[in-house]
């Protein structure tokens, strides 16, 4: 029998024993046991004089155990279905565009049912991108095309690896073991916030796109994809350096970045909608106050904290987001003369600083002027005025201090921005709308008192936060197609997911249905 224990309550230790407190506590014989793995680890940290791990995990008993079934913390522990790969009937092989989380599990997904994919990535493989990212961070020399935003991984490369994620299905296990069997840690597995790590991340993506080619899948780096033309039943797919494609399945996994393509698709008819994104400023604290805050006198003995924030402003939201424990605030413009913000840790999460997204909702009806493409001139229009500030990639910012007051701070405290251009400080209003600096002059002061310290004086905010989402949405039907056959919109940047898992599994159903077009012997 497979059962499954929730409410494993254990006070905080560095290598605490989770199979010997199930035992005891349930009186089963530890040889009795076939299969022992934790489902879920989290925090509780609610009373700071009692910090204690909460586990879920699952196990293989003989059937003489059939009576733990009766404990309200015992459920059956099913067999997970494993993943089938029908194979792929079409003589025309599927082409992917965009190798982030999308386009990494499309093709991956795609490979093993032999469809041999063809991926088209605008930016380079991993070793050379970490190259082009080292050089802008600390040269100001920016590679359009390659850069935190483009190239073998996506966006989520140089964002710490988040896994967690608010969307729930069938999928979730899989995506997190794909991870898992590519390189990152076994934590990812049962972390109630699973994370990989910038460093480890260039190993995952990596094995993924060599598992891929050991498959028969072909890459193009470097090769921005520029256009499509329709004849009989086909697509022809072009790039910029002048390769073309034949394909009846083209995956698009573009990125919200990739704004000269979205503009193209839409003068090429694709039908698309404006959509609620958001912006803000990236908040740094002193990591040790958020580990105190968090965990009181645990935080001695528990890794590096996080926290989550909302606030509701009438018909807006305040929220913080991709929240990065001891990390950095990273320089992620992808076009010239703007300035973009995000943030990024490593595995250890061992940096001075913990810095989160800050983020105010922005509904369509605060930028729509008749296109649906409005929303990323919107973008782009703030984007360019935070370069403007400094002109020369230093980052516009304040103090929360100075900020609530409505003044500008003339030097940092005890929070030193790790911003690697550096910080300009000024008058947030000059580089984000109104209703955005009121909602989080409003929001700040409540968020503190939910998690005290939030409010910081010397707390830094450093602008500007654009892409977390895309401002468009990319129609498409229930068959995952837009109105034009054969193309697929699919991930982040076609408006249908907000994160790496998100957009992973957006990109894995999507070739599931590409290849259920052309499961069965057909006549092309």
């Amino acid at each position: 029998m497979r059962i499954k224990i929730n409410n494993i309550r254990i006070a905080v230790s560095v290598n605490p024993n989770v199979k010997g407190v199930v035992c005891n506590q349930y009186r089963i014989d530890g040889k009795d046991i076939d299969e022992f793995r934790i489902l879920r680890q989290a925090v509780d940290a609610r009373k700071k004089n009692r910090v204690i791990f909460d586990y879920q995990v699952g196990l293989s008993l003989p059937d003489r155990y059939q009576h733990l079934l009766s404990d309200a913390n015992v459920t059956e522990w099913p067999i997970e279905p494993e993943m089938e790969y029908p194979a792929w009937q079409s003589k025309h092989r599927p082409v992917v565009v965009g190798f982030g989380p999308a386009g990494m599990f499309a093709a991956l997904y795609l490979a093993r049912c032999h469809a041999k994919p063809i991926i088209i990535e605008r930016g380079a493989r991993i070793e050379e991108r970490k190259q082009a990212v080292e050089t802008f961070l600390r040269d100001k020399k920016l590679n359009p095309n390659c850069n935190v935003q483009f190239g073998e991984g996506g966006a989520g490369t140089f964002s710490d690896g988040k896994l967690n994620t608010n969307v729930h299905g069938e999928y979730n296990r899989f995506v997190l073991e794909e991870f898992y069997k590519h390189g990152a840690n076994e934590d990812v597995l049962y972390l109630q916030n699973p994370h990989v790590g910038t460093d480890y991340l260039e190993r995952v993506v990596r094995n993924i796109r060599l598992e891929i080619e050991s498959l028969g899948g072909e890459f193009h780096f470097n090769n921005t994809f520029t256009d499509f033309e329709e004849s009989e039943g086909l697509l022809q797919v072009t790039c910029h350096t002048g390769k073309k494609f034949t394909t009846k399945h083209l995956l698009l996994g573009l990125g919200h970045s990739a704004r000269d393509t979205i503009r193209h698709l839409h003068d090429k008819g694709l039908a698309m909608e404006a959509k609620a994104f958001s912006m803000g400023v990236r908040i740094e604290h002193q990591q040790r106050r958020i580990n105190r805050m968090q965990y009181g006198d645990a935080a001695r003995i528990l890794p590096p904290a996080s926290y989550k924030g909302v606030i509701h402003l009438g018909n807006r939201g305040v929220y913080t987001f991709c929240m990065c424990p001891g990390g950095t605030v990273m320089a992620s413009a992808s076009e010239d003369g703007t300035i973009v913000t995000n943030g990024m840790s490593e595995r250890s999460r061992d940096k001075a600083n913990a810095n989160s997204a800050l983020l105010v909702s922005v509904h369509p009806e605060d930028y729509l002027k008749g296109s649906p493409l409005d929303g990323m001139d919107y973008q782009e229009q703030y984007e360019r005025a935070a370069f403007g500030i400094a002109g020369d990639y230093r980052a516009p910012g304040n103090l929360v201090g100075e900020f609530l007051a409505g003044k500008v701070a003339d030097r940092y405290r005890s929070v030193k921005p790790s911003y690697p251009h550096g910080v300009c400080f000024c008058d947030l209003r000059r580089c984000l709308p109104d209703y955005v600096v009121d909602a989080l002059r409003q929001a700040i002061p409540q968020m503190d008192k939910k998690l005290k310290g939030f409010a910081d004086p010397d707390a830094v905010l450093t602008g500007v936060e654009t892409r977390s989402s895309s401002p468009v949405r990319i129609l498409r039907g229930e068959d995952r197609q837009c109105d034009i056959p054969g193309i697929y919109p699919m991930g982040e940047g076609a408006g249908y997911a907000g994160g790496i898992v998100s957009a992973a599994i957006d990109g894995l159903k999507t070739a599931i249905s590409a290849v259920g077009q052309h499961n069965v012997p057909s006549c092309d």
